[in-house]
């Protein structure tokens, strides 16, 4: 017998963390490309290579739309890890989902400094983290603390019963 105090986890609606990973890989994109890239076919594809070679190297912007395809992929699977991760951790500290701005800002800190202190280091952009740009670091911490919101929404959807 089921009751409104029973705590047990339960499983996510699947639908809404993947929801959830577009919403913030779209989200991502968008920002990427108006800062970066562009909105033209040619920016869009160098966005995507550019994902792609955290798994290719330099080899992924000779791989035309193939290495650009794989990009986006991997941008879309990293995005619904990060509500998945959120997800996960959820299921067991139900509070979590009780205040998606106090608890999705510092959500997106953390998914920043993850990405760019861990991720990027231990892949093949070969790339260190860098002060050189506080601007471009202030708006990606801004644009990441949005996507720790989608996250902590998308993962209250998908665990509400």
């Amino acid at each position: 017998m089921s009751s409104s105090l029973d705590h047990t986890p339960r499983s996510p609606a699947w639908a809404q963390v993947l929801l959830g990973g577009l919403l913030v890989a779209l989200g991502d994109m968008s920002f990427a490309a108006t800062l970066w890239f562009g909105w033209d076919g040619p920016g869009m594809v160098r966005l995507f290579q550019t994902i792609a070679v955290g798994v290719l190297g330099p080899a992924s912007f000779d791989g035309g739309l193939q290495s650009a395809a794989l990009g986006a992929v991997l941008h879309v699977f990293m995005a619904t890890m990060f509500v998945l991760i959120y997800v996960l951790v959820a299921r067991r500290h139900r509070g979590l989902l009780a205040r998606p701005l106090g608890y999705g800002l510092p959500y997106g800190v953390v998914l920043y400094l993850v990405m760019n202190f861990v991720v990027l280091p231990l892949s093949r952009v070969n790339a260190t983290p860098s002060l050189k740009h506080p601007d471009w670091i202030a708006w990606s911490v801004l644009a990441h603390m949005a996507f720790g919101v989608i996250c902590v929404l998308f993962a209250r959807r998908a665990l509400r019963r």
